[in-house]
Protein backbone atom coordinates (compact mmCIF):
# COMPACT_ATOMS: atom_id res chain seq x y z
CA UNK A 1 0.00 0.00 0.00
CA UNK A 2 2.75 2.58 0.91
CA UNK A 3 4.22 1.54 -2.55
CA UNK A 4 0.84 2.30 -4.74
CA UNK A 5 0.88 5.62 -2.60
CA UNK A 6 4.01 7.26 -2.93
CA UNK A 7 3.09 6.34 -6.59
CA UNK A 8 -0.01 8.22 -6.53
CA UNK A 9 1.79 10.94 -4.73
CA UNK A 10 4.30 11.09 -7.50
CA UNK A 11 2.03 11.54 -9.99
CA UNK A 12 -0.22 14.29 -8.86
CA UNK A 13 3.06 16.53 -8.48
CA UNK A 14 4.27 14.98 -11.92
CA UNK A 15 0.69 15.41 -13.27
CA UNK A 16 0.22 19.29 -12.38
CA UNK A 17 2.83 19.65 -14.75
CA UNK A 18 0.48 18.41 -17.78
CA UNK A 19 -2.51 20.02 -15.86
CA UNK A 20 -1.01 23.34 -16.62
CA UNK A 21 -0.12 22.66 -20.07
CA UNK A 22 -2.83 20.85 -21.07
CA UNK A 23 -5.92 23.64 -19.69
CA UNK A 24 -3.23 26.26 -21.26
CA UNK A 25 -3.98 24.57 -24.94
CA UNK A 26 -7.56 24.36 -23.96
CA UNK A 27 -7.86 28.37 -23.62
CA UNK A 28 -6.09 28.56 -27.10
CA UNK A 29 -7.70 25.79 -28.39
CA UNK A 30 -11.23 27.14 -27.43
CA UNK A 31 -10.53 30.06 -28.95
CA UNK A 32 -10.06 28.47 -32.32
CA UNK A 33 -6.59 28.35 -32.74
CA UNK A 34 -4.47 24.98 -32.87
CA UNK A 35 -1.10 25.64 -31.12
CA UNK A 36 1.20 22.27 -31.60
CA UNK A 37 4.50 24.27 -30.15
CA UNK A 38 3.92 23.49 -26.51
CA UNK A 39 6.82 21.45 -26.31
CA UNK A 40 8.82 24.15 -27.21
CA UNK A 41 7.11 26.55 -25.33
CA UNK A 42 7.53 24.70 -22.09
CA UNK A 43 11.39 24.32 -22.33
CA UNK A 44 11.58 27.94 -22.86
CA UNK A 45 9.55 28.28 -19.79
CA UNK A 46 11.73 26.11 -17.92
CA UNK A 47 15.29 27.36 -19.32
CA UNK A 48 13.63 31.46 -18.21
CA UNK A 49 12.91 30.35 -14.89
CA UNK A 50 15.96 28.83 -14.31
CA UNK A 51 18.09 31.42 -15.42
CA UNK A 52 16.51 34.14 -13.95
CA UNK A 53 16.22 32.05 -10.57
CA UNK A 54 19.96 31.84 -10.85
CA UNK A 55 20.34 35.60 -11.28
CA UNK A 56 17.76 36.72 -8.94
CA UNK A 57 17.95 33.53 -6.20
CA UNK A 58 14.59 34.63 -6.33
CA UNK A 59 12.41 31.67 -8.18
CA UNK A 60 8.87 33.74 -7.99
CA UNK A 61 10.55 36.36 -10.03
CA UNK A 62 11.69 33.51 -12.50
CA UNK A 63 8.58 31.86 -12.61
CA UNK A 64 6.59 34.91 -13.76
CA UNK A 65 9.61 35.37 -16.50
CA UNK A 66 8.71 32.42 -17.64
CA UNK A 67 5.47 33.00 -18.20
CA UNK A 68 6.01 35.75 -20.08
CA UNK A 69 8.70 34.84 -21.99
CA UNK A 70 6.96 31.60 -23.39
CA UNK A 71 3.97 33.83 -23.60
CA UNK A 72 5.75 36.42 -25.89
CA UNK A 73 7.47 33.27 -28.02
CA UNK A 74 3.41 32.16 -28.74
CA UNK A 75 2.94 35.49 -30.16
CA UNK A 76 4.73 34.19 -33.19
CA UNK A 77 2.45 31.33 -34.08
CA UNK A 78 -0.42 33.15 -33.13
CA UNK A 79 0.90 36.42 -35.83
CA UNK A 80 1.57 33.40 -38.49
CA UNK A 81 -1.72 31.62 -37.86
CA UNK A 82 -4.60 34.54 -37.10
CA UNK A 83 -3.09 37.49 -38.73
CA UNK A 84 -1.23 36.02 -42.09
CA UNK A 85 -3.90 32.99 -42.01
CA UNK A 86 -1.47 30.53 -42.52
CA UNK A 87 -1.51 26.42 -41.65
CA UNK A 88 -1.66 26.20 -37.63
CA UNK A 89 -0.03 22.84 -37.85
CA UNK A 90 2.54 23.98 -39.98
CA UNK A 91 2.92 27.02 -37.99
CA UNK A 92 2.90 25.10 -34.56
CA UNK A 93 4.97 22.65 -35.21
CA UNK A 94 7.37 25.68 -36.51
CA UNK A 95 6.93 27.42 -33.46
CA UNK A 96 8.01 23.96 -31.73
CA UNK A 97 11.58 23.78 -33.61
CA UNK A 98 12.23 27.49 -32.67
CA UNK A 99 11.26 27.32 -29.36
CA UNK A 100 13.09 24.51 -28.73
CA UNK A 101 16.43 25.71 -30.33
CA UNK A 102 16.41 29.14 -28.70
CA UNK A 103 16.17 27.48 -25.02
CA UNK A 104 19.08 25.22 -25.25
CA UNK A 105 21.30 28.53 -26.95
CA UNK A 106 19.93 30.43 -24.65
CA UNK A 107 20.28 27.66 -21.53
CA UNK A 108 24.15 26.48 -22.64
CA UNK A 109 25.94 26.46 -19.01
CA UNK A 110 23.01 25.89 -16.81
CA UNK A 111 23.06 22.38 -16.65
CA UNK A 112 25.90 23.00 -14.36
CA UNK A 113 24.05 24.88 -11.59
CA UNK A 114 22.37 22.33 -10.18
CA UNK A 115 21.76 22.06 -6.61
CA UNK A 116 22.72 26.01 -6.43
CA UNK A 117 19.60 27.11 -7.69
CA UNK A 118 17.34 28.08 -5.60
CA UNK A 119 13.17 26.33 -5.60
CA UNK A 120 9.83 26.80 -5.20
CA UNK A 121 8.82 25.67 -1.33
CA UNK A 122 7.06 22.25 -0.89
CA UNK A 123 5.35 21.57 2.61
CA UNK A 124 2.67 19.18 4.05
CA UNK A 125 -0.59 20.94 5.11
CA UNK A 126 -1.00 19.01 8.75
CA UNK A 127 -5.10 19.21 8.76
CA UNK A 128 -5.84 17.52 5.22
CA UNK A 129 -2.62 15.55 5.69
CA UNK A 130 -4.40 13.09 8.26
CA UNK A 131 -7.46 12.06 5.72
CA UNK A 132 -7.08 8.79 5.12
CA UNK A 133 -4.96 8.03 1.68
CA UNK A 134 -6.11 10.98 0.10
CA UNK A 135 -4.33 13.06 2.88
CA UNK A 136 -0.72 11.34 1.80
CA UNK A 137 -1.58 11.74 -2.05
CA UNK A 138 -2.64 15.02 -2.14
CA UNK A 139 -1.30 17.04 0.85
CA UNK A 140 1.76 15.96 2.46
CA UNK A 141 5.29 17.10 1.26
CA UNK A 142 3.84 18.26 -2.10
CA UNK A 143 5.14 21.37 -3.88
CA UNK A 144 3.45 25.08 -3.87
CA UNK A 145 2.61 24.69 -7.40
CA UNK A 146 0.49 21.22 -6.82
CA UNK A 147 -1.72 23.35 -4.50
CA UNK A 148 -1.73 26.03 -7.21
CA UNK A 149 -3.61 23.37 -9.61
CA UNK A 150 -5.87 22.21 -6.91
CA UNK A 151 -7.66 25.73 -6.81
CA UNK A 152 -6.49 26.47 -10.62
CA UNK A 153 -9.04 23.60 -12.13
CA UNK A 154 -12.29 24.79 -10.65
CA UNK A 155 -11.42 28.58 -11.49
CA UNK A 156 -10.25 27.41 -14.84
CA UNK A 157 -13.84 25.36 -15.23
CA UNK A 158 -15.83 28.01 -14.10
CA UNK A 159 -14.01 30.76 -16.00
CA UNK A 160 -14.96 28.80 -19.20
CA UNK A 161 -18.66 27.50 -18.61
CA UNK A 162 -19.92 29.86 -16.17
CA UNK A 163 -18.55 33.70 -17.00
CA UNK A 164 -19.41 35.75 -19.71
CA UNK A 165 -15.96 35.82 -20.98
CA UNK A 166 -15.87 32.29 -20.92
CA UNK A 167 -19.02 33.03 -23.41
CA UNK A 168 -17.09 35.02 -25.92
CA UNK A 169 -14.26 32.37 -25.73
CA UNK A 170 -16.37 29.95 -27.03
CA UNK A 171 -18.52 32.07 -29.37
CA UNK A 172 -14.88 32.76 -31.27
CA UNK A 173 -13.87 28.88 -31.16
CA UNK A 174 -17.32 27.77 -32.41
CA UNK A 175 -18.92 30.16 -34.73
CA UNK A 176 -16.93 33.62 -34.87
CA UNK A 177 -18.58 35.10 -37.90
CA UNK A 178 -21.68 35.29 -35.44
CA UNK A 179 -19.10 36.64 -32.54
CA UNK A 180 -17.87 39.14 -34.64
CA UNK A 181 -21.62 40.25 -35.83
CA UNK A 182 -22.27 40.82 -32.24
CA UNK A 183 -19.12 43.31 -31.81
CA UNK A 184 -16.74 40.09 -30.18
CA UNK A 185 -13.30 41.06 -31.56
CA UNK A 186 -12.24 37.86 -32.81
CA UNK A 187 -8.78 38.46 -33.88
CA UNK A 188 -8.15 40.01 -30.11
CA UNK A 189 -9.26 37.20 -28.49
CA UNK A 190 -7.30 34.63 -30.33
CA UNK A 191 -4.33 36.74 -29.91
CA UNK A 192 -5.11 37.30 -26.04
CA UNK A 193 -5.91 33.16 -25.75
CA UNK A 194 -2.66 31.89 -27.52
CA UNK A 195 -1.38 34.14 -25.03
CA UNK A 196 -3.00 32.63 -22.17
CA UNK A 197 -2.00 29.26 -23.24
CA UNK A 198 1.74 30.31 -23.41
CA UNK A 199 1.54 31.60 -20.29
CA UNK A 200 0.82 28.29 -18.91
CA UNK A 201 3.11 26.15 -21.02
CA UNK A 202 5.55 28.34 -19.56
CA UNK A 203 4.48 28.04 -16.19
CA UNK A 204 4.29 24.12 -16.81
CA UNK A 205 7.91 24.06 -17.65
CA UNK A 206 8.61 26.11 -14.71
CA UNK A 207 7.33 24.20 -12.57
CA UNK A 208 9.62 20.78 -13.96
CA UNK A 209 12.44 23.31 -13.52
CA UNK A 210 11.84 24.68 -9.97
CA UNK A 211 10.12 22.50 -7.86
CA UNK A 212 9.14 18.75 -9.49
CA UNK A 213 12.41 17.78 -10.94
CA UNK A 214 14.63 21.24 -10.14
CA UNK A 215 17.73 21.69 -12.53
CA UNK A 216 18.12 22.36 -16.57
CA UNK A 217 18.56 18.90 -18.55
CA UNK A 218 18.30 20.51 -22.06
CA UNK A 219 15.48 19.12 -23.91
CA UNK A 220 15.44 16.15 -21.59
CA UNK A 221 14.46 18.80 -18.97
CA UNK A 222 10.25 18.24 -20.78
CA UNK A 223 10.50 14.63 -22.23
CA UNK A 224 8.30 15.13 -24.59
CA UNK A 225 5.32 16.42 -21.57
CA UNK A 226 4.22 19.01 -24.27
CA UNK A 227 3.36 16.35 -26.58
CA UNK A 228 1.27 14.45 -23.93
CA UNK A 229 -0.74 17.23 -23.05
CA UNK A 230 -1.69 18.00 -27.03
CA UNK A 231 -3.30 14.49 -26.68
CA UNK A 232 -4.84 15.23 -23.50
CA UNK A 233 -6.34 18.09 -24.73
CA UNK A 234 -8.76 15.70 -26.75
CA UNK A 235 -9.18 13.05 -24.08
CA UNK A 236 -10.41 16.12 -21.34
CA UNK A 237 -12.66 17.06 -24.45
CA UNK A 238 -11.62 20.20 -23.73
CA UNK A 239 -12.91 20.42 -20.16
CA UNK A 240 -10.51 21.44 -17.73
CA UNK A 241 -11.85 18.91 -15.08
CA UNK A 242 -11.66 16.26 -16.82
CA UNK A 243 -7.66 17.46 -17.89
CA UNK A 244 -6.87 17.32 -14.57
CA UNK A 245 -8.27 13.18 -14.37
CA UNK A 246 -6.25 13.20 -17.28
CA UNK A 247 -2.86 14.91 -16.31
CA UNK A 248 -2.81 13.02 -12.59
CA UNK A 249 -3.81 9.67 -14.72
CA UNK A 250 -0.62 10.04 -16.75
CA UNK A 251 1.52 11.38 -14.04
CA UNK A 252 1.01 8.15 -12.09
CA UNK A 253 1.59 5.95 -15.27
CA UNK A 254 4.89 7.89 -15.83
CA UNK A 255 6.16 7.37 -12.28
CA UNK A 256 4.65 3.88 -12.57
CA UNK A 257 7.23 3.42 -15.71
CA UNK A 258 10.19 4.38 -13.93
CA UNK A 259 9.91 2.29 -10.00
CA UNK A 260 8.44 -0.40 -11.56
CA UNK A 261 11.56 -1.42 -13.06
CA UNK A 262 13.62 -0.71 -9.81
CA UNK A 263 12.95 -3.74 -7.61
CA UNK A 264 14.06 -7.39 -8.57
CA UNK A 265 10.55 -9.10 -7.59
CA UNK A 266 7.33 -8.07 -8.21
CA UNK A 267 4.53 -9.71 -6.36
CA UNK A 268 6.30 -12.35 -5.50
CA UNK A 269 7.85 -13.25 -9.14
CA UNK A 270 11.15 -12.30 -10.74
CA UNK A 271 10.76 -8.67 -12.07
CA UNK A 272 10.82 -9.01 -16.00
CA UNK A 273 10.86 -5.05 -16.52
CA UNK A 274 14.36 -5.16 -14.03
CA UNK A 275 15.94 -8.37 -15.93
CA UNK A 276 15.50 -7.26 -19.40
CA UNK A 277 16.06 -3.21 -20.03
CA UNK A 278 14.08 -3.64 -23.19
CA UNK A 279 10.72 -3.79 -21.41
CA UNK A 280 11.81 -0.71 -19.84
CA UNK A 281 11.61 0.84 -23.08
CA UNK A 282 8.41 -0.83 -24.22
CA UNK A 283 6.80 1.12 -20.99
CA UNK A 284 8.54 4.23 -21.82
CA UNK A 285 7.21 4.31 -25.30
CA UNK A 286 3.48 3.58 -23.60
CA UNK A 287 2.18 7.28 -22.89
CA UNK A 288 3.42 8.82 -26.38
CA UNK A 289 1.59 5.63 -28.33
CA UNK A 290 -0.97 6.77 -26.71
CA UNK A 291 -0.90 10.37 -27.46
CA UNK A 292 -0.50 9.42 -30.65
CA UNK A 293 -3.40 7.00 -31.14
CA UNK A 294 -5.33 9.47 -29.13
CA UNK A 295 -4.82 12.22 -32.23
CA UNK A 296 -5.42 9.67 -34.83
CA UNK A 297 -8.89 9.40 -33.36
CA UNK A 298 -9.52 13.19 -32.80
CA UNK A 299 -8.64 14.01 -36.26
CA UNK A 300 -11.42 11.85 -37.65
CA UNK A 301 -14.78 14.21 -38.79
CA UNK A 302 -16.79 12.26 -37.28
CA UNK A 303 -15.32 12.07 -34.03
CA UNK A 304 -14.54 15.42 -34.13
CA UNK A 305 -18.08 16.30 -33.71
CA UNK A 306 -18.58 13.39 -31.09
CA UNK A 307 -16.10 14.74 -28.97
CA UNK A 308 -17.24 18.13 -28.94
CA UNK A 309 -14.22 19.56 -30.77
CA UNK A 310 -14.62 23.55 -31.61
CA UNK A 311 -15.99 23.79 -34.40
CA UNK A 312 -14.05 26.59 -35.65
CA UNK A 313 -10.76 25.10 -34.18
CA UNK A 314 -7.67 25.40 -36.82
CA UNK A 315 -9.82 27.46 -39.14
CA UNK A 316 -8.47 30.91 -39.90
CA UNK A 317 -11.09 33.51 -39.95
CA UNK A 318 -11.74 36.03 -42.74
CA UNK A 319 -14.17 38.50 -42.23
CA UNK A 320 -17.10 38.58 -44.16
CA UNK A 321 -16.64 35.14 -45.34
CA UNK A 322 -19.99 33.32 -45.09
CA UNK A 323 -19.45 29.65 -43.44
CA UNK A 324 -17.70 30.12 -39.79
Amino acid sequence: MDFVLVILASGVATGTVLLYATVGEIFSERSGVLNLGVEGMMLVGAMTAYKVTAATSDPWLGLLAAMLAAGAVSQVHAFIAITLQADQVVSGLALNFLATGLSLVLGEGLTSLRDVVPTLPSFTISLLSQIPWLGRILFTKQSVMVYVGYIFIPLAWYYINRTRPGMHLRSVGEYPAAADSLGISVFSLRYFYVFVGGMMAGLAGATISLSISPGWFAALTTAGQGWIAVGLVIFAQWNPARAAVGAYTFGALRRLVLDIQGPTTLLGFANPFFYNPYYGFFLKMLPYAFTVVVLVIGSREANRKRIGTPAALGLPYIRGQRGL
